[in-house]
């Protein structure tokens, strides 16, 4: 799940784009806190992932990656993707549980990652540090 959005803005946006061994580190200084603070900015990368509205480039590109993300549990993203990830993971399970929602049933509609995401996803909802 958590890896789920890593590629969400995620995915933050700092995993968008393939490279060979580990993505590259061109959206890493990215604002997160700005995008998930700010309703307007959240609301077009949420809309582009969900296929709703216009994508910038770097939420095409997150868009596209996520599944990637998901099946090979970040692999290829630097230590602050993932602290990235784990950001805008905890925003949305703690602060957007309908979007979350929403976004697991088109990234995970059988549930496989949510099984094995499932402890993660529970110690982030007890605010217990994770390890992306």
């Amino acid at each position: 799940m958590k890896v789920f959005l890593s590629s969400l803005l995620l995915v933050s946006v700092a995993t968008v784009v393939l490279c060979a061994d580990e993505y590259p580190d061109k959206y890493d200084n990215i604002d997160l806190d700005e995008i998930l603070n700010n309703q307007r900015l959240y609301q077009k990368y949420f809309d582009c992932v969900m296929g709703k509205g216009k994508c910038t480039p770097d939420g095409a590109e997150l868009k596209d990656k996520i599944p990637e993300a998901l099946q090979n549990e970040c692999a290829k993203c630097s230590d602050k993707q993932k602290k990235g990830a784990e950001k805008v993971l905890r925003f949305l399970i703690t602060k957007k549980k309908e979007d979350f929602k929403v976004l697991e049933e088109k990234f995970d509609p059988e549930g496989t990652y949510r099984k094995k995401y499932e402890e993660q996803k529970k110690q982030i909802e007890e605010g217990k540090p994770v390890a992306v």
